[in-house]
C-alpha cells in the first residue's frame, strides 16, 4: 500500500480520499500520553502538508496540556466520536495503550481512514496481517510508527554498509539499555499478557525492526527473558540472538536494569567494525520542548561531535581507537513528510504492517524461545 491513492483506485465501499491539490490532511490523534504528546502530536504539527486537528483524551490535564501547546486543536472523549465525523478527518494515529491498537485501528479503517500506530502494531503476527488485509481492501493506508528507522546512529550504520566501510557484516549488537532499578507503573509493566506490556514488545520492537531492515528476514530466534526488580510482573532484562537467512548474527539486548550501558551499537564486519555509545537525541529534545522548526537555528537532530562513533580494526573505541565518523543528523520528522506523500499517492508508506508483521513473527518466536529454552525457526515471509 501507498496510501489512499485516486478516488477511482479505491475499491467500492472505500469512502475516504482527499484530493492531492486539496489541503492539509487533517489528523485525529488517538492518546495524549507519552507517545502522542512527546512524539507524534510535536511531529505531525511540523509537518508540512499534515495538521492536528483533534486528540482523543477523557484526561482534564492532557486536555489542557494539548490545549497550551495546539491551541486550535478539538477535543473528543472516545474513538468512536471520530468515525461519527469520519468525513472531517483524513487521517487516524493511534498512540493509545497497546492493547487498543487492534480494535481502534479496525474501526478506523471500517469507517473509510486511513491509519498510522505505534508501535507494536498488534500483539501478534497474525493480528497485523488481518489488518492490513483489511487496508488493502479499503484501499486505505496503513503505516506503523517505527521512528527508530530515523536515529542518528542507525541512518549512520545504514551508510556506512551500503559504502562498503565495514565490509561484509557478520556480527551486529544492539542495545536499548537503561538503568531503571525503580519500578514507575503503569500498563507497560503489567504481567497482564493483554497489555503487550514488558519490554520484548517495547523496545523489542525497535530492536527487531532495525535489525530486520538491516539484515533481512529471520531464520531462527534464541532468547532470554527475565523479570529482575522486585515488584516487578513483566519482562526488564530481555535478550534476543537472531541469525538471519543471509547468515547475519543480530544480537539485541533491552534492558532497564543495566547498571552500566554498553555500546548503543556494535557492528562488527569483514574489513572493520563500527562503535557508537549513547542515544539519539532526538527523544530527550522532544521531552524538553523542542521542536522540528525548519527555519530554526537549532539544526534539528544533530550530534556534537564528541558523542560520534568510530570506525576501525584491532582497537577499542574506549580508549582513543578507530577513526570518528560523522553522526549522520535523525530525522524523526522524515516518517510523517513520508505519510503525508503517502496520503497524496506521490510516495511510499514508510513502514507497512506487513513488515511490521515479520517483526511480530520475531517476538513471538523469542517470547516463545525464553519460555521454553529452545531455538525457534521462523516462518518464512516475502514480505521484505
Amino acid at each position: 500500500m501507498t496510501g489512499t491513492g485516486s478516488d477511482t483506485s479505491l475499491p467500492e465501499g472505500s469512502s475516504r480520499k482527499v484530493p492531492a491539490d486539496e489541503g492539509p490532511f487533517r489528523v485525529g490523534l488517538v492518546g495524549f500520553g507519552l507517545a502522542g504528546s512527546v512524539f507524534h502530536a510535536p511531529l505531525i504539527s511540523a509537518t508540512e502538508g499534515l495538521v492536528l486537528d483533534t486528540v482523543v483524551t477523557g484526561n482534564p490535564d492532557r486536555q489542557r496540556q494539548a490545549r497550551d501547546e495546539f491551541p486550535d486543536v478539538r477535543f473528543a472523549t472516545t474513538p468512536d466520536e471520530l468515525w461519527q465525523r469520519a468525513d472531517e478527518l483524513d487521517l487516524i494515529v493511534i498512540a493509545s495503550p497497546n492493547k487498543t491498537h487492534v480494535p481502534i485501528a479496525r474501526a478506523a479503517l471500517e469507517a473509510g481512514l486511513p491509519v498510522v500506530v505505534d508501535k507494536p502494531i498488534a500483539g501478534t503476527a497474525a493480528q497485523a496481517r488481518e489488518l492490513a488485509a483489511l487496508a488493502e481492501e479499503r484501499g486505505l493506508l496503513l503505516s506503523v510508527f517505527q521512528n527508530r528507522r530515523w536515529d542518528n546512529d542507525f541512518l549512520t550504520l545504514r551508510k556506512l554498509i551500503s559504502e562498503g566501510e565495514l565490509g561484509d557484516v557478520h556480527r551486529f549488537e544492539s542495545r536499548f539499555e537503561r538503568w531503571r532499578p525503580e519500578l514507575k507503573g503503569g500498563w507497560r509493566e503489567s504481567g497482564d499478557p493483554a497489555e503487550i506490556g514488558g519490554l520484548l514488545y517495547d523496545l523489542g520492537s525497535h530492536l527487531v525492526d532495525q535489525a530486520l531492515f538491516l539484515f533481512g528476514p529471520a531464520a531462527t530466534v534464541y532468547a532470554e527473558s527475565d523479570v529482575r526488580r522486585q515488584g516487578a510482573a513483566a519482562d526488564d532484562d530481555t535478550f534476543i540472538a537472531i541469525t538471519h537467512t543471509n547468515g547475519v548474527r543480530s544480537h539485541l539486548y533491552a534492558s532497564a536494569t543495566t547498571a552500566q550501558l554498553g555500546p548503543r551499537f556494535r557492528a562488527l564486519g569483514s574489513k572493520a567494525g563500527y562503535v557508537k555509545y549513547g542515544l539519539d537525541p532526538q527523544e530527550a529534545a522532544l521531552r524538553d520542548g523542542e521542536r522540528p522548526v525548519a527555519d530554526s537555528e537549532k539544526k534539528w537532530g544533530v550530534e556534537p561531535e564528541e558523542l560520534w562513533g568510530r570506525v576501525g580494526s584491532g582497537e577499542s573505541p574506549p580508549t582513543g581507537g578507530g577513526t570518528p565518523v560523522p553522526t549522520v543528523p535523525g530525522a524523526y520528522p522524515a516518517y510523517y513528510t513520508a505519510v503525508a506523500a503517502a496520503l497524496r499517492g506521490t510516495g511510499e508508506n514508510p513502514v507497512t504492517a506487513l513488515e511490521a508483521a515479520d517483526a511480530l513473527d520475531v517476538l513471538e518466536a523469542a517470547h516463545r524461545s525464553a519460555h521454553e529454552n529452545v531455538t525457534v525457526t521462523v516462518p518464512v515471509t516475502v514480505t521484505r
